[in-house]
């Protein structure tokens, strides 16, 4: 049976160089980057030079970049480590109600610690307002936390001005960023988004599943949450895995033609979009999300019977975030959507090598879940 995968948002296929440049790490190169004789040298060198692909990317640099094991570790430093550090200013958390559950629920964890957290909902079209949300900062709000792109519905915040908000109410505020969803599909300059710390991860743009890295802005020192030898200059200790994050650096390499990328993926994308809504498909993304993430909701039939119809057939979409594991989304519930349209959404989730092939099985496969399984109900 033939694989179509239409999960990119949850973990995208390797790339070929990726995969080969980690197990030429593995097998080949495989020196301690600690080390100090010449294979560890060798090592050291590999990952310096991908901490400049990624500081390159992020226009930062590479002192401001720290590598992790994921977008969840990252999140998770940066928030804690953030709120902790700002303590002393106040106990105020404001991130949106649509957060990654790797932001929701470590700012939730906070709350143990003494810290108060609002949550600033979308509106019905999935956006977030710059206004409403820097409504909710005053001089006791330590941090923000404002994702780029949601992981759901593909929305594009303004990031740049919610923390340009946020930081004319409170200078001393610190802003996050997750930035899992848009880095190497959209352009992420820290300075231009105006963010204090931001994460991303590897296994989003055809990297290896297991690297992830953290940017934080010079002169900001965050409590580490790895202690141990003082590597990555003390912010997480542990011996780098240099396969990973070589692997990591090459596939950010080749995001370089991510404008090339987004035509191809915004063509797909509105092919199957105006498909769907032709044959009677409620579309959830905002009419400008970021074209590698399309929610859609089949009336009348739960997301995973849909999900196994297709998996039948061989193609791969999810209910949601991949981290949600069946339960209702928090992403759509927060949009204010009602429970049947909530219950049949699915998330179809693009990359740069689907095909229009591809893309007209995965049209014709939901329009005949929606007429076979409508009638089975």
């Amino acid at each position: 049976m033939e694989n179509i995968y239409f999960d990119n948002s949850a973990t995208t296929p390797p790339a070929t160089e990726a995969v080969q440049t980690a197990v030429r790490f593995m097998t080949e190169e495989y020196g301690n980057p600690s080390s100090l004789h010449h294979m560890g040298i060798s090592a050291a060198a590999a990952l310096n030079n991908a901490r400049k692909i990624i500081a390159d990317e992020l226009g930062c640099d590479v002192s401001e970049v720290y590598f992790t094991s994921g977008g969840t570790e990252s999140n998770n430093t940066a928030i804690i480590g953030g709120a902790i550090k700002n303590k002393h200013i106040g106990n105020g958390i404001v991130t949106s109600a649509f957060e990654h559950d790797s932001v929701i629920n470590t700012v939730k964890s906070l709350e143990a610690e003494g810290f108060k957290a609002q949550f600033v909902s979308p509106d019905k079209n999935g956006c977030i307002s710059a206004e409403k949300f820097a409504e909710k900062v005053d001089k006791n709000t330590a941090l923000v936390s404002c994702m780029l792109v949601n992981n759901e519905i593909g929305t594009i915040n303004d990031v740049a001005q919610i923390f340009k908000l946020a930081k004319a109410k409170n200078p001393s505020v610190i802003c996050h960023c997750d930035a899992v969803q848009a880095f190497g599909k959209i352009s992420c300059l820290v300075k231009k988004l105006c963010c204090d710390m931001m994460s991303i991860s590897g296994h989003k743009i055809h990297a290896i599943k297991g690297v992830g890295a953290l940017y934080i802005k010079k002169g900001l020192v965050i409590r580490p949450r790895n202690i141990g030898g003082g590597q990555e200059n003390s912010m997480r200790s542990g011996t780098e895995s240099v396969p990973l994050i070589a692997a990591f650096s090459e596939a950010t390499k080749l995001c370089k033609q991510k404008a090339e990328h987004h035509i191809k993926v915004q063509s797909l994308n509105e092919r199957i979009k105006n498909a769907l809504i032709n044959e009677g498909f409620s579309i959830n993304s905002p009419s400008d999300a970021i074209p590698y993430i399309l929610n859609v909701s089949v009336l009348g039939v739960r997301s995973e019977v849909v999900l196994n119809y297709l998996s039948s057939k061989g193609i791969c979409v999810s209910a949601g975030s991949a981290c949600s594991k069946g339960k209702r989304s928090h992403v759509l519930s927060s949009m204010g959507l009602d429970a049947k349209r909530i219950d049949s959404a699915i998330r179809i989730s693009l990359s740069r090598y689907n095909t229009e092939d591809e893309a007209d099985k995965l049209i014709n496969a939901l329009i005949e879940a929606k007429q076979l399984l409508t009638i089975k109900r």
